[in-house]
């Protein structure tokens, strides 16, 4: 058979032996060979297409173990990106801009992605600040699971207003009138958060569809090919999955997914899964769009979230008999799922209710995961290794590390999560991101996290014994992401006869220094061996353009993941010297000097299923 594509003259990692080849031979969607410029020159026909990659280096497709791709697609058109934004003064121009173009009743949104350890101001924007760069739009910024920032517009268009009263679990902070402020507090539960961003103008589903390809295609941007969809609040089957359904139908997806169904009825989880059992198996699909099981919300009383600014919740009593009345029932119908947590104590409480189904109705190889386990002690992981589980991690402490270090101190977080441990166990990993609500998806910052060991605003968490090498951290984010959906022997290397999934770097990610790594995007990527991303040098590869909708758009004036903003260059030398040092005392008296118009209470952070 003919090759479709060569790309030669090239640095291919391929995730096999040898680790390193020259040129890769692509046909009907599969590698056909990967070896020596004259081995895969040979398999040349006359409608081959041949492409130099000038020397530059090319990796496997990256796979992100838990992504929330379908809520994020239904959302991302509307969404103003702070993700990578090098100083809050950016950030507050480019609301200034988005807000001069929205068109009401259309809100701005900022929706994840950021921390204000970021910024060269290492601080939040204050109310004031907001309602002066949008003083008519309604705006609303969403901070990790904790709190949202409304400006008075957006207060109006929700209908907060004295006499509304908190709901339970939440706080709408008031002035000494009684009047809302504009800061919604989680206390402890974020639903209060996301129930308003819910009241929010939604997309047509015709811009839904235009969204999520645009969502796609910046990740294939960043050399993402596959992702695994966690599922997540207000996602609900079958009915939010209609976009990306039509989308599969259609051939236009650009990203291999395999999703989870995450249950949404508090106390009703049981009949979710029961009768999603009925409705689909997992594996049902194709290669390109598949069912993956259960997950990560099994029972609302299991969710363990993490909220590092107070004390460690305790789960609820009922917990391990629901959940074990679910697990029950995922493994007497051979369901692999997957399950949130972050704290060893409930870690250990939920593997006792897995020990106690594998004595009745044994896993028997059964693929199940936790996701996260930031704080999960050694002997947990081999009980983990006994029961044949994995673990999916994800780069939720380059966000949040300041603030773990803050209550729990240096050395706890020097191991959150233990990764090397993991891997020496022989326990499988899969990296990701969590994207959209906490971190941001760029599978480049996980890298980065995995590699250097640092947050996004460069405090260092992690000892060189628990960091990554590079070759590594690239195969948990290929081969080790794929046995998270049972795909480890079609994709994550670049052999003959995986899927021709790869991605072309704009610099050398085996050799450029580690504040770099961050920096790098994808010239050329290639998905089911068709060119779905194409630049620079490649440009004349890209596929048509795609219009964006609405013609108001975020995504059309600026795009997604800031440009440029992750190169060291960007960087203030004063804010590297002071995190690079980064100590408990020294963070609080960073947030000390956070200006007074910052709302209060400042960090009372809190989490539930919606969160996720």
């Amino acid at each position: 058979m003919p090759a479709d594509i060569v790309l030669y003259n090239a640095k291919i990692a391929t995730n096999s032996l040898p680790a390193f080849v020259d040129a890769v031979a692509i046909a009907d969607g599969k590698i056909l060979i990967a070896g020596t410029a004259d081995q895969v020159l040979g398999q040349c026909g006359p409608a081959t297409k041949r492409i130099d990659a000038h020397g530059r280096t090319v990796i496997p497709g990256l796979n992100d173990s838990h992504l929330h791709l379908i809520r994020g697609g239904l959302n991302y058109n509307l969404e103003l990106r702070w993700d990578g934004v090098p100083s809050l003064a950016d950030a507050l121009r480019l609301l200034r801009e988005q807000a001069q173009h929205t068109p009401p009743p259309q809100w701005v949104r900022v929706v994840g992605g950021w921390t204000e350890f970021q910024f060269a101001e290492r601080r939040m924007p204050t109310l004031r600040e907001i309602n002066d760069a949008a003083p008519e739009t309604p705006v609303f910024i969403l901070h990790l699971y904790d709190r949202a920032l409304l400006n008075g517009a957006a207060l109006r268009a929700v209908g907060y207003t004295r006499d509304t009263p908190d709901p339970p679990g939440g706080q709408i902070e008031r002035d000494k009138q009684g009047n809302p402020t504009g800061a919604l507090i989680a206390r402890p539960n974020a639903m209060l958060l996301y129930s308003t961003l819910a009241k929010g103008p939604r997309l047509s589903p015709e811009y839904q569809m235009n969204s999520t390809r645009h969502f796609m295609r910046e990740l294939n941007r960043l050399g993402l090919t596959s992702a695994i969809d966690a599922g997540g609040g207000f996602q609900n089957y079958p009915d939010d999955y209609t976009i990306i359904e039509d989308l599969h139908r259609r051939g236009e997806m650009t990203v291999r997914l395999a999703y989870n169904l995450f249950t949404q009825r508090p106390k009703q989880e049981f009949d979710d899964f029961s009768r999603w059992i009925k409705m689909t198996s997992p594996g049902a699909g194709t290669d390109f769009y598949r069912m993956n099981g259960a997950g990560e919300m099994l029972t609302f009383s299991a969710a363990d979230f993490e909220d590092f600014l107070e004390p460690r919740p305790d789960l609820a009593p009922a917990m391990e008999q629901e959940l074990e009345h679910v697990v029950r029932l995922l493994v007497e119908h051979r369901w692999p799922f997957r399950l949130h947590a972050t704290y060893d104590e409930s870690i250990g409480r939920f593997l006792d209710v897995f020990e106690r189904v594998n004595r009745d109705v044994p896993f028997g190889g059964l693929r199940w995961f936790f996701d996260h386990a930031e704080t999960i002690s050694d002997r947990n992981l081999e009980r983990v290794r006994a029961l044949q589980g994995g673990i999916a991690i994800q780069h939720r402490m380059a966000y949040q590390g300041e603030y773990f270090i803050e209550r729990y101190g240096l050395a706890a977080a020097s191991r959150t999560p233990p990764v090397t441990k993991m891997l020496n166990l022989g326990i499988p990993v899969g990296a990701g991101t969590d994207a959209t609500r906490v971190a941001s998806y760029n599978p480049w910052v996980s890298l980065y996290w995995l590699v250097a060991g640092k947050t996004v605003g460069g405090t260092a968490l992690y000892p060189e014994n628990n960091r990554l090498d590079r070759s590594e951290a690239l195969r948990r984010y290929t081969l080790g992401s794929a046995w998270f959906s049972g795909e480890e022997q079609m994709k994550g290397a670049l052999t003959a006869g995986q899927f021709a999934d790869l991605a072309v770097l704009s610099a050398d990610y085996f050799s450029v220094p580690e504040e770099e790594i961050k920096g790098i995007e994808s010239v050329l990527t290639v998905v089911d061996g068709k060119i779905v991303h194409a630049t620079k040098e490649f440009s004349t590869h890209a596929p048509e353009s795609l219009p964006v909708m609405p013609d108001w758009s975020p995504v059309k004036a600026r795009g997604g993941y800031y440009p440029g903003a992750q190169s060291a260059a960007e960087l203030s030398s004063v804010q590297s010297k002071v995190v690079s040092h980064c100590s408990g005392g020294l963070l609080q008296g960073l947030l000390n000097r956070i200006p007074q118009e910052q709302p209060r209470p400042l960090w009372g952070l809190g989490c539930d299923c919606f969160a996720f």
